[in-house]
């Protein structure tokens, strides 16, 4: 089969999906092919803290509304060590800029429905196969081949393809050997990422640093909630029993079973902490967007946030190309996203090292904890150190569109 558009979106997670919209709403022809199936896309839990600048891009745009009446704005943030406590009121420190609390798949349910409501064309369960013409020259194509089982391959000619099909899709793959440079740290810790039916314990996120290592408890719903425990990189799920992790979690956050019920757990998983960044983020008629081009460790709330904005930054560029004729704009896509995504590595990073207890057993453990130490009591007591923080924490305010 042979479709023709304008823009073809690989992947239907939030960055795809917030730029079909925003490309439709314009009325530039524009489909979406998923790899995955349209339960599997709505019911996978992973984010849930949404930035300022994404909420308010997607109120923009009439993409927030069950957002906002759904949601739960949330302004400070809670740091636990040795039994000892205090909140950063981001929202006072950073100009009034909040999270909204909000599951990512409610969002991409959301997405998912505006784009379809609008007549948009979504194909499930397509995974994309090839990618040629990236080099095509005016007048030329882009073409993206996908196949799915049982049906026959659909091939689709466009005028760009954005790659919004994550670190392991067949977007950044199919740029040629030395078309990217690409930056990577694989961090010296995992974490056990637990999801369970229970209310939360607190109003606040909490970050708790313990001897036996960094937990944390998130927000979801009023009766699901997140959690992380620091674990050596390489441990299995398997290796913790329900019983284990609620253990572990009382200890580390410091509460007790009345004040976080154990409750039945849903998902648990051992994340791969790294980092990485692909540069430029487009060659050719390729556009790379969210985890295509760049990894961010869950520390923080970035991955999606940054998704977003890439896809924000490319459909005004979008705008502007077919509206103006100006092929020039697109060519600085990637020079405009580059500057925040490494500066959300760097906090990252930062509050990685902030909360994570140092491996055991080299000599500058001490040393390491207590620099740790220090940086607690600097945000603790230190004005200007908590603004700092609640700037990068709240994220950048709401961007302006590209003229």
């Amino acid at each position: 089969m042979l479709l023709r558009t304008r823009v073809a979106i690989v992947g239907a997670g939030p960055a795809g999906l917030v730029l079909a919209n925003v490309l439709q709403q314009a009325g530039i022809d524009c489909l979406v092919v998923e790899r995955r199936s349209r339960a599997h896309v709505e019911n996978r839990a992973r984010a849930g803290l949404i930035e300022h600048r994404t909420v308010e891009f997607l109120r923009a745009h009439g993409l927030a509304d069950r957002l906002l009446s759904e949601g739960v704005a949330h302004g400070s943030c809670e740091f636990r060590h040795s039994g000892g406590r205090f909140s950063v009121p981001y929202r006072e420190l950073a100009g009034g800029r909040v999270h909204h609390v909000y599951p990512q798949q409610f969002l991409v349910r959301d997405l998912i429905d505006a784009y379809l409501a609008g007549g948009g064309t979504l194909l499930f369960s397509h995974p994309a196969v090839a990618l040629a013409g990236l080099d095509a020259s005016d007048g030329e194509r882009a073409v993206l081949r996908c196949e799915a089982p049982g049906s026959e391959p659909v091939v689709i000619e466009c005028d760009f393809i954005a790659g919004c099909d994550g670190f392991y899709g067949a977007a950044r793959p199919a740029v040629p050997e030395g078309g990217l440079r690409t930056s990577a740290k694989q961090h010296e810790f995992g974490w056990l990422a637990v999801l369970a039916e229970t209310p939360p314990a607190t109003g606040e996120i909490i970050y708790a640093l313990h001897r036996d290592g960094f937990a944390g408890h998130m927000l979801r719903t009023s009766s699901v909630s997140r959690f992380y425990l620091q674990c050596p990189v390489g441990d299995q799920p398997e290796s913790w029993s329900d019983d284990r992790i609620w253990s572990a979690l009382h200890r580390r956050l410091g509460l007790s079973e009345a004040e976080l019920r154990p409750g039945p757990i849903i998902e648990k998983t051992v994340l791969e902490m790294r980092s990485f960044v692909a540069e430029p983020m487009r060659y050719g008629r390729l556009f790379l967007v969210g985890d295509a081009a760049h990894i961010i460790t869950p520390a923080g709330g970035k991955g999606m946030n940054l998704a977003i904005a890439d896809a924000a930054e490319l459909a005004d560029r979008l705008l502007a190309h077919y509206r103006g004729g100006n092929s020039g704009v697109l060519e600085g896509y990637s020079a405009a996203r580059l500057p925040d995504i490494w500066q959300a590595q760097e906090f990252s990073h930062w509050l990685l090292h902030l909360l994570h207890s140092p491996a055991a057993g080299p000599e500058d453990f001490a040393f390491l904890h207590r620099l740790q130490l220090s940086r607690l009591d600097q945000l603790r007591d230190s004005a200007a150190f908590a603004a700092s923080f609640a700037d990068s924490y709240a994220g950048p305010p709401a961007r302006k569109p590209v003229r």
